[in-house]
């Protein structure tokens, strides 16, 4: 080799050195550990840049005490580097192992596809993506429900195919399991109600109209919605990440090649679950919210509580607190419906199953606001 013409300390652990007129050498010495952090890589790229014309860049150890892969992250920038100038990288003075893994480095292509592509979709792609995107998930919603109402059929002439004993089971979750959050939320929103009731009608001397306020917004309505919102949070995500779950570790796909349909083994149970314990846990939420009710027209208004019992009694009818039951009832085919819809779409990932449970959650609660609303509506045209 020629004889050193220029050297150039650039880091305690950097030095470069020209040579022949032409030739870097890049001289690396210390410890290249990332617990001890890395020089950068720029001020190297500026001085190859800045020493023009470069024919060869040779790197060297003369003296490296300890590396790991900081070392050879430094090296691959700075031979990616001279690659795209055109100038060729000598790295025979490495030590060994630095050697082997930087010709690894450099062997391996990077994948097609492997790194995120800047740039933002044209305007028609995006949307003819979406529209497709639209299209395949009103199909496969229209197909789920199709297979659900086929295996509804099944199961009322006893052909269904799934186990007993995961109804049983179900049936316990969607039930007892769900009885102490129903309990705690049912009881202050009709604390809630009877509190904004009292305020109003304190103004007018008419305290005791609070149990009706409660009583017919609880039996009516609000108990219903309260527990759909529920059931889908606690429930209906439980049920979408199941479903996932299983469709991930391809546990709906050997289903399928058993013979057995997915719908009817999985589906089926969660939806008669929730079709006969949605009512029972609204006519419990019911109850909770006219006990929060019943809380305040005693104790923050002063009201005998017979008198309170005898107001809320002459509220009720049998229709306001069937409407509410019928309100549970759409409100349970809902969520299961959106739930295992969700679980069945979800991917193969585990994010995708996170995801499909999010996604039932606000299906569901959607769903329930709109079948409120139409409900609502109906009864107004027919004068329920």
């Amino acid at each position: 080799m020629s004889t050193r013409e220029q050297s150039v300390p650039l880091d305690s652990r950097i030095r470069i050195d020209r040579y022949g007129g032409d030739t870097l050498a890049i001289r690396l010495s210390g410890d290249w550990k990332l617990d001890q952090g890395l020089p950068s890589t720029a001020p190297v790229i500026r001085e190859i840049e800045s020493r023009q014309p470069v024919r060869g860049v040779i790197l060297e150890d003369v003296g490296i005490r300890g590396w790991d892969s900081g070392l050879l992250t430094f090296l691959i920038k700075v031979v990616d580097f001279c690659s795209t100038a055109g100038i060729p990288v000598t790295a025979d003075a490495l030590p060994e192992g630095v050697r082997r893994l930087l010709a690894l480095a450099r062997a391996v292509p990077a994948r097609a596809g492997a790194r995120k592509e800047s740039g933002r979709e044209p305007f028609l792609p995006r949307v003819g993506s979406q529209a497709l995107s639209v299209w395949r998930s009103t199909r496969e919603t229209v197909d789920f429900l199709g297979e659900t109402a086929i295996a509804f059929a099944r199961l009322l002439r006893g052909k269904a195919t799934f186990r007993r004993s995961d109804l049983s089971l179900l049936l316990q979750e969607c039930g007892s399991k769900a009885l102490p959050i129903v309990s705690l939320i049912s009881l202050l929103v009709g604390l809630i109600l009877g509190f904004v009731g009292a305020i109003q009608l304190r103004m007018f001397g008419a305290e005791v109209f609070v149990a009706d306020i409660v009583a017919i917004a609880m039996v009516r309505v609000m108990g219903a919605i309260m527990t759909g919102i529920i059931m889908a949070g606690r429930t209906g995500a439980a049920f979408a990440a199941q479903i996932g779950t299983m469709q991930v570790n391809e546990e709906i796909d050997a289903l399928k090649t058993m013979g057995i349909s997915p719908v009817e083994f999985l589906v089926l149970p969660r939806l008669i679950a929730l079709i006969i314990m949605m009512p029972l846990l609204c006519a419990y939420a019911d109850l909770m919210g006219i006990l929060g009710g019943f809380v305040v027209g005693v104790g923050m208004l002063g009201i005998n509580p017979v008198e309170y019992l005898h107001r809320t009694q002459e509220a009720l009818t049998l229709t306001t607190f069937w409407i509410g039951l019928f309100h549970s009832l759409v409100f349970g085919v809902l969520v299961a419906l959106a739930s295992c819809l969700r679980g069945m779409q979800c991917g193969r990932s585990a994010s995708d199953v996170g995801a499909a449970a999010t996604r039932a959650v606000v299906t569901s609660i959607v769903a329930i606001i709109v079948a409120t609303a139409i409900i609502t509506f109906l009864c107004e045209v027919l004068g329920l």
